[in-house]
């Protein structure tokens, strides 16, 4: 490996940079649009969210600066312990954390809040791609598997013991990562599976899912029996045992439902399923937010002329439902840009991620790409309808500081790495 000369700006990919510029830029004049209000003149008003929103932009700067200059194998050699302290800082919260809206999930310090879980994800990111990178771990042997498994789902438990499940979501993405390098494909088709059957239970009731499902699964065993004359008693052992656990899968899931998960989770999942209509209590801001954004039509309405924006019709819009903004008052061209945009920001960060050569970088970098896309494609489709509310903020639009940065230090960590590809072979 050839050494890296001393300038931080060597290397660096440009479009990513351009990307980032952009997307805060756009996310600020929309935090600004949200929270505008006519007896505020000041544009930069510090004791207004989007003039506290600038100080965080400013910041970011900063940290960008000290994360390009900090050296490649830094970030290797200390994935573990960013990882435990990551951990520590979720714990933490169980006794010196501030309840806001039923969840534990900030350190208050006078006004100024952080919310760990935002950086946990970059922190586990380098954590997983560090344990991927060790002596390259096969994860065909199933106790690589688990470990992986422990670095994704260990987070996101105490993040969801908080509670704030919506987060803790988030980690699910991480699994596909494990795909790209070598985990079975079997995993994703029983957590589909598992899904489809979830769903189909809440929707269907479980004594109707589980007469279909074991139709289905008999119509495959009689198909596999006129494929294969000599049908082993092996083979009828293992479709019993998945008729007894899909059965036991599918009984379980109204316990769960009425037991494990709260009311408000309860009732956006029957929002969700058309069993219920609530447009006044838990289903009131997503109904607000479609109103919003079609109420924009074609051009939108122009900055600052969202008269719902302005008149607050969805609450707390700059935060989960920011995109909101974007489509009253740029309409549906500004809203399909913004989406446009995240496309081609997605298929970019995929480019840089497959050109990495070192086996950390790469799965870094398509653990990024995983992240980013999670949030958002969960966070557009809640906002116009199409999935439950779940609080996941829309990166470098949603207002906050704690998932501003988050976003900042998982992008330009891997911007850092990526401009150390020209000195490896």
């Amino acid at each position: 490996m050839r050494k890296r000369k001393n300038n931080i700006l060597e290397g660096i990919d440009w479009i990513l940079v351009l990307f980032y510029l952009v997307f805060i830029f756009l996310g600020w004049i929309s935090i600004y649009a949200a929270t505008y209000s006519d007896t505020e003149y000041e544009l930069l008003d510090f004791s207004t969210k989007y003039g506290k929103q600038f100080i965080w932009i400013l910041l970011s700067f900063v940290l960008i600066i000290i994360i390009l200059a900090i050296d490649k194998k830094f970030y290797e050699d200390f994935s573990g312990v960013f990882f435990i302290v990551s951990l520590l800082s979720l714990v933490g919260l169980f006794i010196f954390g501030k309840n806001i809206n039923g969840a534990t999930s900030w350190y208050n310090f006078g006004s100024f809040g952080i919310q760990p879980s935002e950086f946990a994800k970059t922190a586990t990111a380098l954590a997983l791609a560090n344990f991927l990178n060790d002596r390259n771990r096969d994860l065909i042997k199933q106790d690589n598997q688990l470990k992986a498994f422990g670095i994704i789902f260990l987070p996101a438990l105490f993040i969801t013991l908080q509670p704030d499940p919506g987060s803790a979501l988030v980690y699910i993405s991480l699994v596909l990562v494990l795909y790209r390098f070598g985990l079975p494909i079997y995993y994703l088709v029983i957590g589909a599976l598992g899904l489809i059957l979830f769903i189909a239970t809440l929707y269907f009731g479980y004594l109707n899912t589980l007469i279909i499902t074991f139709i289905l699964i008999t119509i495959f065993l009689i198909y596999l029996k006129q494929k294969n004359k000599k049908f082993l008693l092996k083979s009828w052992i293992n479709f019993l045992a998945i008729y007894l656990f899909t059965g036991l899968f599918i009984f379980s899931v109204d316990y769960v439902f009425n037991n494990i998960f709260e009311q408000r989770h309860r009732d956006r999942f029957n929002i969700l399923l058309g069993k219920a209509a609530d447009t006044k209590g838990i289903g009131y801001n997503t109904d607000q937010s479609v109103i919003t954004i079609s109420s924009g039509g074609f051009t939108g309405k122009g900055f600052l002329q969202g008269d719902r924006t302005q008149g607050n019709f969805v609450p707390e819009q700059q935060t989960d439902y920011i995109y909101s903004t974007v489509g009253e008052e740029w309409g549906f061209l500004g809203s399909s840009f913004v989406v446009i945009l995240f496309i081609f920001f997605l298929l970019h960060l995929l480019h840089v991620a497959e050109r990495q050569k070192s086996i950390f970088s790469k799965v870094y970098a398509y653990a990024t790409v995983a992240i980013f896309f999670f949030h958002f494609t969960i966070n557009i489709g809640m906002v116009i309808g199409l999935l439950p509310t779940v609080g996941i903020p829309l990166p470098f639009f949603s207002y906050g500081g704690s998932s501003l940065w988050g976003f900042t230090i998982l992008l330009f960590i891997l911007i850092r790495l990526d401009a150390d590809r020209i000195y490896e072979w």
